[in-house]
């Protein structure tokens, strides 16, 4: 894997294959019981009572172990600026414990910036499999890189 990503590493149509994360369903409930404490997430005879038939992982939890793996595999090893924001997240399966999530990350438009042109926009999307070839759950949003210095 590439060691330094500046903006003019990404282009449309890129896929970069962060690896994969198991979940156990402890954690699940233990990041649920901080921060998102519905019954289906933190209360197993609950759970198996509602319409999931036992514990999933919050969404935001699963936005968080994608975060984790995107700065593990990508931005740590970049010139990310950070981002202004998110276009969208989706959470389309649930994830439960024993769950492996393999997580891509997909350019989909760059930009170099006009206005300041040591930096540039990259538009991606970011999607979470299951070890069952599910997508579980899609973030759509933009980052900025520095560029590269000129000569």
């Amino acid at each position: 894997m590439k060691t330094e990503w500046y903006f003019e590493d990404f282009y449309p149509g890129q896929d970069i294959d962060l690896g994969t994360r198991g979940v156990s369903e402890d954690e699940i409930v233990a990041f649920a019981s901080a921060f998102d404490p519905q019954p289906f997430h933190i209360d197993r005879v609950a759970a198996a009572r509602s319409i999931y038939g036992g514990v999933i992982a919050s969404g935001w939890h699963t936005c968080s172990m994608m975060m984790r793996m995107v700065v593990d595999g990508l931005m740590a090893k970049s010139s990310s600026m950070g981002s202004p924001g998110l276009d969208g997240v989706r959470w389309l399966a649930p994830v439960r414990g024993g769950d492996t999530l393999n997580v891509h990350y997909q350019t989909i438009r760059v930009k170099a910036s006009e206005s300041k042109p040591d930096r540039g926009v990259v538009w991606s999307k970011w999607v979470a499999i299951n070890q069952h070839g599910e997508t579980v759950c899609t973030v759509e949003g933009m980052g900025m890189f520095a560029r590269r210095a000129l000569p």
